[in-house]
C-alpha cells in the first residue's frame, strides 16, 4: 500500500505543482478511500497487519497529509501526525495538514472489510494500546509478493501481539521469486496462522473470498471460503473469526475433505506457551492469554519452537501452537477461543 500510493502522490502533486492540474486522475474510483486502509491495517501497537511480503511496521506514509488535503480527510492527518512526531520526512512539512482528527473524533467504524483485497480488520476499541485487535484475511495466492496465506491472522490484546506474522524472508535466496518461493518456511502454508490439510501447501492459484461480515456492538465477524485453496484434498473450508462482545476471539473452522486427512490449526506466537490438556496459557512480559479448544473434545494440542535451515533467515524466539485431531478425519469442525486474561 505504501509503496504504491507514495508514487501514485508524487506524481499527482507534480502535475498539480508543474501543470496546475492533475488532469482528474485524482479522482479515480476509490482513491480518495485509500487511506483508510492504512489506519485499518495498523493495530493498536502502532504494527500492521503484515501479510505477505510486508513489514509490520506502521507506515510512514507522508502522502497521508497530501491524501487529508485533498479529499478533506482529517483523520489522514491525524494517522500521519504521529507518525511524523518519530521521525519527520521533508514531505511531512510540504504537505503538512495542521487539521487532525482522531479515529474515534470521526467515529470511524471498528471494524472494516476491504473487498477487493479480501480483507478485514476488527477492534474493540480505538486509541487504545492494549485494545483486541484483528487482521484477518482471504485474498488471492497470485497476487504478486503473495504467499500461500489464505485463512490467516493476527491477533493483538492487552498491548501484545499474540498471533504473529513472520513475514517475508530474505529477497536474494536462491529461487524467492522462482520456483522455490513455495519451498521457504515462512512462504509456504504452514509457516502462517492456518489451517494444513496432510502438511501441504494451498494451491498458489487459489482465492479465497470473504463471503460473510458483521459488524455489530456486541459482535464483529468475518467468514472466508476458504475451499479452493485445498481443491485436492477438501470439498469445503470455511473459516470464521469473530471478536464477540468486544472481550474474547472465536475462531471456527467447518473443513470436509474427499477422504480422510491430517488436519492441523496452527498459530504462531512470540509468547511462552504451557500447555494443559485442551487448552494453552500464553505469556508476555505479565500478560496471559488463553486459547481453549471447544470443539473437537478430543484435539491434542502442541507447541514447540519454530527451527528452519538456512539459507532462511533464522527464526528467533517464535513457537508454534498446533491443535489437531487424534486421527485422520473426513469431517470436522474445531472450534478456538482466545481471551487476554486482564491483570
Amino acid at each position: 500500500w505504501n509503496y504504491a500510493t507514495s508514487y501514485n502522490v508524487y506524481l499527482l502533486a507534480a502535475l498539480e505543482t508543474a501543470l496546475g492540474t492533475d488532469f482528474g486522475l485524482s479522482d479515480m474510483p476509490g482513491f480518495s478511500e485509500t487511506g483508510y486502509f492504512c489506519i485499518y491495517m495498523t493495530g493498536p501497537l502502532w504494527r500492521t497487519f503484515n501479510y505477505a511480503d510486508s513489514g509490520d511496521g506502521a507506515p510512514h506514509a507522508s502522502q497521508m497529509f497530501w491524501l487529508a488535503r485533498r479529499f478533506d480527510k482529517p483523520v489522514y492527518a491525524w494517522y500521519q501526525r504521529h507518525m511524523a512526531s518519530r521521525h519527520t520526512h521533508p514531505l511531512d512539512l510540504l504537505w503538512f495538514d495542521s487539521r487532525s482528527k482522531s479515529p474515534s473524533e470521526e467515529d470511524l467504524s471498528l471494524d472494516r472489510w476491504f473487498h477487493n483485497v479480501n480483507v478485514v480488520f476488527l477492534r474493540s476499541r480505538w486509541e487504545d494500546e492494549r485494545a483486541i485487535f484483528i487482521g484477518f484475511k482471504g485474498g488471492d495466492n497470485k497476487a504478486n509478493h503473495s504467499h500461500l496465506d489464505l485463512g490467516s491472522f493476527v491477533l493483538d490484546a492487552d498491548g501484545h501481539r499474540w498471533a504473529v506474522d513472520l513475514g517475508a524472508d530474505d529477497y536474494n535466496i536462491p529461487g524467492y521469486f522462482g520456483r522455490q518461493r513455495w519451498s521457504y518456511y515462512r512462504l509456504r502454508t504452514e509457516g502462517h496462522n492456518t489451517i494444513t490439510l496432510n502438511g501441504e501447501n494451498q494451491d498458489p492459484h487459489a482465492e479465497a473470498p470473504i463471503v460473510d461480515f458483521k459488524s455489530t456492538p456486541d459482535l464483529a465477524s468475518a467468514a472466508a471460503d476458504l475451499s479452493a485453496a485445498y481443491g485436492d484434498l477438501a470439498e469445503k473450508v470455511l473459516r470464521t473469526v469473530s471478536l464477540v462482545e468486544r472481550r474474547y476471539v472465536l475462531i471456527r473452522d467447518v473443513i470436509k475433505a474427499r477422504e480422510p486427512v491430517e488436519v492441523a490449526w496452527n498459530m504462531h506466537t512470540l509468547a511462552s506457551v504451557k500447555v494443559e490438556g485442551s487448552k494453552a496459557m500464553l505469556s508476555q512480559n505479565g500478560a496471559t492469554l488463553l486459547l481453549e479448544v471447544i470443539e473437537p473434545k478430543d484435539a491434542i494440542v502442541e507447541s514447540h519452537e519454530v527451527s528452519i535451515p538456512p539459507p532462511q533467515r533464522p527464526i528467533k524466539g517464535i513457537r508454534k501452537i498446533t491443535v489437531r485431531p487424534p486421527s485422520r478425519v473426513e469431517s470436522v469442525e474445531i472450534l478456538i477461543r482466545l481471551t487476554p486474561l486482564d491483570k
